[in-house]
C-alpha cells in the first residue's frame, strides 16, 4: 500500500514505516541499560536470533555496516586481504570502512552474480604464494546479492568455497543482510548457509521491515569481543529495547517475505511482457527487479521521470539500470501503477 501521501516507494526495502504492532511494542517495551547488559528485550532478541541461525550468540547493532565491520575487524589483521566479489556490499557500499577501521584491503574474485567458484577460491586463497603477497585474512559472502538484483547464493557453492577457506585456517563471514529473503526464496533454512560461516550478520531494517537494527552472530567468544568493538565504534546503546521490540515484531513476521517475492515476480513479468529485453526474469529471485534502460523505448532516466510524475519512486542500480525493491509498504495496486506508466509512455 502506498504511503499516506500517495507515494509508492520502490527505492529500497529500507523505506518501510513501523507498523502499528511495532509502534505498540516499542511503547510497551521493557528496557534496561544494554551497556550493562540489563535490557531484557534486546537480550531476548539476541537469544532468539542466535538460535534461529544456529549459532551460539548474537549481538544487536545499529546497522548492518557496523555488524559487517566488526566482523572484518575481529577476523583480520592490518594488511590482510578480504576475499569478496567486486560488487560486494562490504567493498562497494560501506565507505571504505574496512580500510579505515581495520587496515585491510580487498582481494576480489570475479563473479557475475555474487557467487565464487571453488576453483577461483582455490587460487585466491592459495597459501603458497610469495611472502610479500597480500595475505588472505577473511572470506566474505553476501546473500542475497544486492548488486545482482537480489539473487540467491547456492548453499552448495558456499559450502565448497568455505571448506577451502576453513582447510587453510581462514575464517568466513556471511553478509546476510537479506538472508531471510534468501531462505524464503530458496525454501530452505538459514542454517543451510550459516553452518558454513564463522560469523554472520543480518538486518532487521531491510527485507524484514523494522525501522532499525541488525544482528551479528557467532561463537560466544567472538560475540564477547564484538561487544567491545561495538562500544569502540559508538554502538553501545542504552535503553535499546525500544528498538529491539520493533525488530522482534518484524522477525516474528518473516514468513510474509514470500509476499514481497510474489510481488516482485508480478512486476518483473509485467515489465518483461511489455519490453522483453528490459528485465532478466532469471534474476528476479527475491524482492528486487532490475530494469535495463537499453530495453526501454526512451531509456531508464525517462522512465524514472515518468514514474516520479505519477508519484512512484525508484532508484538507479547502475548507469541506465533501475532497481525496484518490493516490501511490506507496496502492494499489487502499486505494481499496476508502474505498469500503467509504461503503457502510457
Amino acid at each position: 500500500m502506498a504511503f499516506t501521501d500517495g507515494t509508492a516507494d520502490f527505492r529500497s526495502d529500507t523505506v518501510t514505516r513501523p507498523t502499528e504492532a511495532m509502534r505498540q511494542a516499542m511503547a510497551n517495551a521493557e528496557v534496561g541499560d544494554d551497556v550493562y547488559r540489563d535490557d531484557p528485550t534486546v537480550n531476548a532478541l539476541e537469544e532468539k536470533a542466535a538460535a534461529a541461525v544456529g549459532m551460539q550468540r548474537a549481538l544487536f547493532t545499529p546497522s548492518g555496516t557496523m555488524a559487517n565491520q566488526i566482523g572484518i575487524h575481529l577476523h583480520t589483521r592490518p594488511g590482510d586481504g578480504v576475499i569478496c566479489v567486486p560488487s560486494a556490499h562490504v567493498r562497494k557500499y560501506e565507505l571504505g570502512s574496512a580500510a579505515a577501521i581495520s587496515g585491510t584491503t580487498f582481494l576480489v574474485v570475479e563473479s557475475p552474480d555474487g557467487s565464487m567458484t571453488a576453483a577461483a577460491l582455490d587460487t585466491a586463497l592459495d597459501p603458497n604464494g610469495p611472502y610479500y603477497n597480500i595475505r588472505p585474512g577473511l572470506l566474505t559472502w553476501e546473500n542475497t546479492h544486492n548488486a545482482s538484483g537480489g539473487t540467491i547464493l547456492s548453499p552448495e557453492v558456499m559450502a565448497k568455497g568455505s571448506a577451502i577457506a576453513s582447510e587453510r585456517g581462514i575464517p568466513v563471514h556471511l553478509d546476510g543482510a537479506r538472508i531471510w529473503n534468501a531462505a524464503a526464496g530458496a525454501g530452505v533454512e538459514v542454517e543451510e548457509w550459516s553452518q558454513h560461516a564463522t560469523s554472520m550478520m543480518f538486518c532487521f531494517s531491510k527485507g524484514l521491515g523494522a525501522p532499525i537494527g541488525s544482528m551479528l552472530c557467532g561463537t560466544a567468544d567472538f560475540i564477547e569481543e564484538a561487544r567491545r568493538v561495538r562500544k569502540r565504534l559508538g554502538g553501545g546503546m542504552r535503553q535499546v529495547g525500544v528498538l529491539a521490540a520493533a525488530a522482534a515484531v518484524a522477525f516474528d513476521e518473516r514468513d510474509r517475505l514470500v509476499e514481497d517475492h510474489l510481488l516482485a515476480r508480478r512486476l518483473g513479468e509485467g515489465i518483461a511482457a511489455r519490453h522483453p529485453d528490459a528485465v532478466d526474469l532469471a534474476r528476479v529471485q527475491t524482492n528486487m527487479v532490475r530494469v535495463d534502460g537499453a530495453g526501454l523505448p526512451a531509456g531508464a532516466a525517462r522512465f524514472k521521470d515518468d514514474l516520479v510524475a505519477a508519484g512512484i519512486l525508484v532508484g538507479f542500480a547502475a548507469q541506465d539500470v533501475l532497481r525496484f525493491v518490493t516490501h511490506r509498504d507496496v502492494n499489487a495496486a502499486d505494481v499496476d501503477r508502474v505498469l500503467a506508466v509504461l503503457d502510457s509512455a
